[in-house]
């Protein structure tokens, strides 16, 4: 082929015009960038994208949050605050950041107590949290603190041997609360011996096992609590007391009757569980406490109980037994079977919820008029409230020995959330880490030495001299 200089003309067009057309792809793409965005995350549990736990609780924040860092001109601080919120803000584009210099304004600093370079204030419907540890869990946690309106004051009663919220025994529940504290909940006892009075901020009066017996006057106060519409949280243990340390008029206000004798479930000894006082719960009714609970919950000596809801209540039995358990009215001792005739055969029931819809403050017909007029006035919830209980007959599976065997801490969280009207929340776990550590054999590392060291450095010789011969032979 002959060049001529129409061909070289010809051929410098498509040149110029190729080097257009690509030029204004590239400009195209380039504004389509600020149009438009799209982002990939192909790491190893999309470590680099929100959970669904955070997305969930934006999905529920409907006003603005404002988050201020005050971080010095250091880069890498400011960096690693930008990339966390980054997260955020493409899920929701009202989540705003600005960058404070704490050297430029030494008054605020000392003011708002700020401690440390890239510490976050963050600002949601009024109310305003520090954050100090720079992770998605930190800042969720914080996000979910302030979505609740108003503060969520957990009431347990003492001085009965009832389980400490702050203990650190392993009977204790000072981990739980831990947990509860991060999610916003405040904690604090109350002896209703000092004070008959119960705070009126009371969000769940929570009874946590009691070893000795309530004075009537005590547990009147509690009737007259539920009577008014508060939430209440018990926890029951099995007892050889058969009027339950003297809250019998409870239950009965209530409609629970407790089963005698202890829940004993052979299933845990297919699992590798010794102790036949383990009772195993696999199986969950659709409500809300229990939605996102798919894994076994553990309940360490726990009871069976029955309910009928007393009339205006609605109840759900909330947790239940395998089959083949049953409640052992004899010794706890030796090689136990289940007696026909003395024994309570399962499913046995050892959790149940209750809820109504408050009409009225006055108080409920199982409340006698006598012990009405001689206990103190409680606070009282407002007419078409939801008014919400549950009994379980076990406190051991809440305690710091036991909280973390199974959902049992993901079963504790759901039902004070469920108690404190925090349903929306209930939905967003504790995020897991998948094991990111690539465990490789003695000969799988020694098969992957020597490709790189010998293999491949051989084949990548054999392929440039194979190149080298042929051309030498043209």
């Amino acid at each position: 082929m002959f060049v001529t200089k129409k061909s070289l003309r010809q051929n410098r067009l498509n040149n110029a015009l190729f080097l257009f057309l690509f030029l204004g792809i590239i400009g195209l793409l380039a504004w389509l960038s600020t149009r438009y965005h799209f982002e990939a995350d192909w790491t190893a549990n999309g470590r680099n994208t929100l959970s669904e736990a955070s997305t969930a609780l934006l999905a529920e924040l409907h006003d603005p949050v404002t988050i201020t860092s005050y971080a010095t001109e250091d880069e890498s601080v400011r960096h690693a605050v930008t990339e966390v919120v980054a997260k955020y803000q493409r899920y929701k584009p009202d989540l705003s950041l600005t960058f404070v210099n704490p050297d430029l304004e030494p008054d605020t600093v000392r003011n708002l107590g700020i401690s440390l370079n890239g510490e976050l204030v963050v600002q949601y419907q009024g109310r305003s949290e520090h954050l100090k540890t720079l992770s998605e869990q930190g800042l969720t946690n914080t996000l979910q603190r302030l979505a609740r309106s108003g503060e969520r004051w957990l009431v347990f009663i003492d001085g009965h041997g009832e389980r400490k919220p702050l203990g650190v025994a392993n009977h204790d529940l000072g981990q739980w609360s831990q947990q509860l504290l991060t999610k916003g909940f405040k904690t604090q006892t109350h002896n209703l011996v000092a004070n008959p009075q119960l705070p009126e901020n009371t969000r769940v009066l929570v009874l946590a096992g009691p070893q000795l017996n309530l004075l009537p006057g005590e547990v009147a106060i509690i009737q007259q609590y539920v009577s008014a519409g508060g939430n209440l949280l018990w926890l029951s243990d099995p007892s050889d007391d058969a009027a339950q340390h003297g809250l019998m008029p409870l239950a009965a206000q209530l409609g629970i009757t407790f089963q005698p004798g202890m829940i004993v479930d052979p299933t845990t000894q297919i699992l590798g569980v010794s102790d036949p006082r383990f009772a195993l719960v696999a199986n969950y009714p659709k409500h809300a406490i229990t939605q996102n609970i798919d894994t076994l919950t553990l309940f360490p000596q726990a009871q069976g109980l029955s309910f009928t809801p007393p009339e205006g209540w609605e109840g759900q039995n909330l947790l239940q037994t395998e089959p083949r358990s049953w409640s052992e009215t004899g010794t706890m001792s030796g090689k136990l079977q289940f007696d026909a005739g003395k024994d309570i055969a399962g499913p046995l029931t050892l959790g149940v919820a209750l809820s109504r819809t408050l009409t009225h403050k006055t108080s409920d017909a199982n409340l006698t008029n006598a012990d009405t007029n001689n206990a103190p006035a409680q606070p009282g919830v407002q007419p078409g409230v939801q008014q919400r209980v549950v009994v379980i007959g076990d406190g051991d599976f809440l305690a710091n020995a036991y909280l973390g065997n199974g959902a049992n801490l993901t079963l504790g969280m759901n039902i004070i959330n469920w108690l404190a009207h925090d349903d929306n929340l209930i939905n967003i776990p504790v995020r897991l880490t998948v094991d990111r550590q690539l465990d490789l054999s003695p000969a799988e590392k020694g098969v992957i030495g020597i490709g790189f060291l010998f293999i491949l450095p051989a084949t990548l010789a054999a392929i440039g001299f194979s190149i080298w011969w042929r051309r030498r032979k043209r």
